[in-house]
């Protein structure tokens, strides 16, 4: 069947989940650059949420980085998201809530994916500004995710994960304006590739992508695009960038990264592995980890409200570490 309306696609998803009506809900959003569209379907009293992916005929970035070379790893990224939900996701825990993947197919020249619908789950509560209990939950999330999985091989996922990962953003490194972060960039990610302790990272661990329980005390997951090999510490940085300003960094970053190292330890009782040598590394690298970012921002976005007075002075620390060898 060729999708050209609403009740087409409507028919396939009936088709896909094996019943024989689907009601349209909403319209959640587009995705980024116009891959596509995130909305609720209904059935019954059970509700889903579908990831309709389909690259639009002439690409548009928001921020002119377009061409093949873009398109292609957007491509990449959505089939991993969904290897990662089809081949990864049973082995989380339930402290590492992520949507269970209901089906996935290719429709035309589209893939979809039908999940859970997390709001019918005890999650309806999103947030761009959290509160401390939220971000607690979020850094408790990241600890489970990154215990879980530390030490094994990314199969079929990002070899390295993160959607700004030098290797996969060569136009914006040519684009950088800092000439610092342009000299050391290879430098950063040799540090955090080449860290002892690797584990899967999100690799887009903003809080816009964690769906919150109504008194924020616990979260799930979502967007998985970016999933692969890392250091954890790369997800707490970007979370931390996503939701604080400024004076918060300054002001909370000892206890937000002391919470976060705690549950880490506690997830870690049941690896056969030392966790101070895994919060003594990846703690050495948190300044590495905003520095690579920087790195991205810096020719992403130069005027971006992230490149501020605590990211210079994470970019100066993880300079000197570079230094000092």
């Amino acid at each position: 069947m060729h999708i050209h309306t609403r009740g087409d696609a409507l028919q396939v998803l009936a088709s896909l989940l094996d019943v024989p009506s689907i009601e349209f809900v909403e319209h959640i959003q587009t995705l980024w650059s116009g891959y596509g569209r995130l909305f609720k379907i209904r059935h019954g009293s059970k509700s889903f949420i579908v990831k309709w992916i389909s690259p639009p005929e002439h690409q548009k970035h928001p921020r002119g980085f377009g061409g093949s070379y873009s398109h292609e790893r957007k491509l990449r990224s959505y089939r991993i998201e969904r290897t990662f939900y089809e081949h990864w996701a049973h082995r989380t825990t339930p402290q590492c809530r992520l949507p269970q993947l209901k089906t996935a197919a290719e429709v035309d020249a589209s893939l979809v994916l039908i999940l859970e619908d997390l709001d019918m789950a005890g999650f309806p509560s999103r947030c761009n500004e959290v509160s401390d209990v939220g971000m607690r939950a979020a850094l408790d999330w990241l600890a489970a995710f990154h215990a879980q999985f530390l030490g094994v091989i990314p199969d079929n996922l990002w070899p390295v994960g993160t959607y700004w990962h030098l290797a996969t953003r060569p136009d914006e490194l040519a684009a950088t304006r800092d000439p610092r972060l342009k000299q050391v960039a290879s430098l950063l990610d040799e540090r955090l590739s080449g860290a002892t302790y690797q584990t899967l990272v999100h690799g887009d661990a903003k809080v816009a992508n964690f769906c919150f329980s109504s008194d924020h005390s616990q979260v799930a997951a979502v967007d998985f695009q970016y999933v692969g090999g890392g250091c954890g510490i790369k997800d707490v940085a970007y979370l931390l960038s996503s939701c604080l300003t400024e004076n918060q960094l300054m002001q909370q970053e000892h206890c937000l990264l002391a919470y976060y190292f705690e549950r880490l330890r506690s997830y870690l009782e049941s690896h056969a592995i030392d966790s101070e040598l895994v919060v003594q590394e990846w703690l050495s690298l948190y300044p590495v980890a905003w520095a690579d970012f920087a790195r991205f921002l810096s020719g992403w976005a130069p005027e971006h409200w992230k490149l501020h007075r605590y990211t210079e002075h994470q970019i100066q620390s993880a300079l000197a570490q570079l230094a000092n060898g």
